[in-house]
């Protein structure tokens, strides 16, 4: 039996990574994208965050990719810079096989590595039974927050639910200069 290898997504990943978020937001209600984005989209923004040093994962079985996962900017301004924002998917055959909780492990220990504070999900469709929310309390993550009827596709109303990951002591102590985060902000890479 093969084993599910974590690694790097590299830009030959990206037609598989294309096709897994595009029935994730064709079927599924974690996305609040309406339209699946194209190849070049995808392949745009998996440049940027590649760009910023971000950690992006695909989870391999047998030569095949299972599913992906990322952590990019919570928001652009430069006082979030050790927030990162995870977003984890799984190709539909592989769901209920643990690729989803393998692939944010790794980007957990990825995004501590790198220096940052805290991991915030943003969960579509975040009821309590959801696949999403219950991964993230499996990972530790706390529920932060929710934005009731926040989204609406499929016919229905969402609510948008948030939690949050502490890492690397979180906001008990204060930034590391040679964290990425900081390095890059320092370089002047972040700006308002």
């Amino acid at each position: 039996m093969s084993k599910i290898l974590i690694r790097p997504a590299t830009p030959v990943d990206l037609d598989i990574i294309t096709k897994i978020y595009a029935d994730a937001v064709t079927n599924g209600t974690a996305s609040y994208e309406l339209e699946p984005p194209s190849r070049a989209e995808m392949g745009t923004r998996f440049a940027t965050l590649a760009a910023g040093g971000f950690p992006y994962l695909v989870a391999e079985k047998d030569d095949a990719v299972l599913g992906y996962a990322y952590a990019g900017p919570f928001r652009p301004r430069p006082a979030y810079r050790f927030i990162v924002e995870d977003s984890v998917y799984v190709a539909p055959d592989a769901k209920g096989q643990g690729v989803g909780l393998k692939l944010m492990q790794s980007l957990v220990a990825a995004a501590k590595a790198a220096g940052f504070r805290q991991i915030v999900a943003v969960i579509g469709d975040g009821h309590a039974d959801s696949a999403s929310v219950r991964l993230h309390e499996k990972l530790g993550f706390r529920h932060s927050g929710r934005l009731e009827g926040s989204g609406y596709k499929h016919g229905r109303w969402l609510d948008t639910v948030f939690m949050q990951l502490s890492l690397n002591g979180g906001a008990s102590v204060p930034p590391d200069p040679d964290s990425l985060p900081e390095r890059k902000f320092r370089k002047g890479e972040l700006k308002n």
